[in-house]
């Protein structure tokens, strides 16, 4: 008689290391591993090669990554150390609804309750009643975010700010090295190699892969973590692609690293171009930059010059491009191979969503966590649960183009020609009532962030909800008056998020590029 099932799984090969590779394995080897020691009933083995560049995507991230911090137990100081990490509050947008504006998506709340009900009911009867105060005056991390301020919002726990979060802006190379070590602490196995072949067995179930140098690996379970090429559930399982270049114009990007010029600022810019838009990512000694683009409005050559043009600090890499296709695999859970990350799907870095979806696509997969029948029932639950997420961010990253005023360029108004996803229709028709908005299981993005970005592109609703009229109105606009100018006090009293980093989390000077992501001699400076 035996304690465990003698059908669990017992190897899982992982391919394609960076951010995507290295989050599975350090999840996997901490969640497998046995009280008191580090040895797995599971054997992991993932395969990377130096040979093949990582994309490197994702340096910003939303607040639930955290979580993955915390559920591996790691101390988040030493992390942000590790990483060249700063802090992250909110994304700013400009230029965006028209040319000249700007708002912010914060993380956290907005506002408090007013008796019974919701705050931004409550900011709605006090706009219709002629209030002159903004929405994001009562977002904490907003207010924090533009003065370029910072701290830990359990520090504040006594006061309005308390209702801040944060995330992080990170170096993706650093996290999938630190991870890396992580993960082999605890028993991964690393092999340096490039897959050469897939074996599939006949019910079209993966039995192993092949490397160049002769190595093979079979595995109960395969994560296909190769990136772009998804060469386990796009080539060898010829799982179909769900295309949204319908909806999201935008199919390539140009990245360089830059050094900051001045203390990083605690949000992500996202500025809008005339093709696309620009964002920028500042770490402790560096910052990421790039222009997310539409290749038939403008050529690589000309993005280029566009992001070099505009971009803060000397250049400290070259310039690199990335054509992507947006869009995800019918099945991101195919038989015994689950693609996590750029191999499953993408949407355009818009939100930050991008390690947000590798963690989110392992963490469900430890909730349905198979044996070696592979149960379909796991599976369909998976990809429901994985497509609703897809396609949820596709809609909100939708909705900032769609809402645009903007039709100063052939890009713009083309989109004003695009079909919305029904779904996204039916969430805006559903706002512009009340500012209902429509809650679905495990949402990513909750209701400050719906209102936020409907407020910042110009959709407010015909009306608020008759039942806060229960409330009188003095009791509203005296919460609204006394709390924006408080907010704005306390954060006022703050340290510069610059000073905040120096002081409680400060990351060593970071090694000199490889020789090739050094910038070439002809590369042109900043204007």
């Amino acid at each position: 008689m035996t304690d465990t099932n003698p059908n669990a799984i017992r190897k899982i090969v992982i391919v394609g290391g960076g951010s995507a590779g290295w989050i599975c394995a350090s999840m996997l080897s901490h969640f497998f591993r046995k009280d008191g020691g580090h040895s797995s009933p599971c054997e992991i083995e993932l395969i990377e090669s130096e040979q093949i560049g990582t994309v490197g995507v994702g340096e910003s991230t939303i607040p639930p990554f955290l979580q993955l911090i915390s559920s591996l137990g790691l101390d988040e100081r030493e992390f942000i150390q590790a990483t060249q990490a700063g802090f992250k509050l909110a994304i700013r947008f400009e230029n965006w609804r028209k040319k000249g504006d700007v708002y912010y998506h914060p993380f956290g709340s907005i506002g408090g309750p007013i008796g019974p009900h919701e705050f931004y009911q409550c900011w709605l009867r006090a706009k219709a009643n002629g209030h002159p105060s903004a929405l994001q005056d009562f977002a904490p991390a907003s207010i924090m975010a533009d003065q370029w301020k910072f701290m830990l919002p359990d520090k504040m726990s006594k006061t309005l700010l308390s209702n801040a979060k944060y995330a992080l802006h990170i170096d993706a190379n650093l996290v999938a090295k630190f991870l890396r070590k992580f993960s082999e602490d605890r028993g991964v196995t690393r092999v340096e190699g490039i897959v050469d072949q897939v074996v599939t067995r006949n019910d079209g179930s993966i039995e192993k892969v092949v490397l160049q140098n002769g190595h093979e690996a079979s595995g109960d379970l395969f994560i296909d973590c190769s990136g772009f090429r998804s060469i386990l559930n796009g080539k060898a399982m010829d799982t179909p692609f769900i295309d949204w270049s319908d909806v999201l114009l935008n199919d390539r990007a140009i990245t360089v690293q830059t050094e900051n010029i001045q203390q990083p600022h605690p949000y992500t810019l996202a500025c809008a171009q005339d093709f696309g838009w620009r964002w920028r990512i500042p770490l402790q000694h560096r910052a990421g930059n790039g222009y997310v683009f539409c290749s038939k409005y403008i050529s690589d050559d000309e993005a280029r010059h566009v992001l070099l043009s505009q971009v803060e600090g000397t250049p400290i890499t070259d310039t690199w491009l990335v054509p992507f296709k947006t869009g995800m695999r019918s099945k991101l859970w195919n038989k015994n191979c689950v693609a996590i990350g750029l191999a499953g799907g993408f949407i355009e870095p818009l939100e930050s969503t991008a390690l947000h979806l590798i963690y989110r696509g392992m963490d469900y997969l430890l909730r349905f966590f198979p044996d070696r029948d592979l149960a379909p029932s796991l599976q369909a639950e998976y990809n429901r649960r994985m497509a609703a997420d897809y396609e949820e961010i596709r809609d909100f990253i939708v909705l900032h183009y769609q809402t645009t005023q903007r039709d100063d360029t052939p890009f713009w108004r083309e989109y004003q020609k695009v079909e919305q996803p029904q779904s996204l229709k039916e969430r805006i028709e559903l706002f512009r009532e009340t500012g209902t908005l429509r809650d679905g299981v495990d949402d990513m993005f909750r209701a400050p962030s719906w209102q936020s970005v409907m407020e910042g592109m110009g959709i407010r609703p015909k009306r608020y909800q008759q039942l806060v009229d229960v409330v009188p109105y003095d009791v509203i606009r005296q919460a609204l008056d006394a709390s924006a100018p408080i907010i704005r006090q306390n954060v006022s009293g703050l340290p510069d998020h610059g000073e905040f980093l120096a002081r409680h989390c400060p990351a060593p000077p970071p090694p000199p590029p490889p020789e090739h992501r050094r910038p070439k001699a002809a590369a042109p400076a900043a204007v």
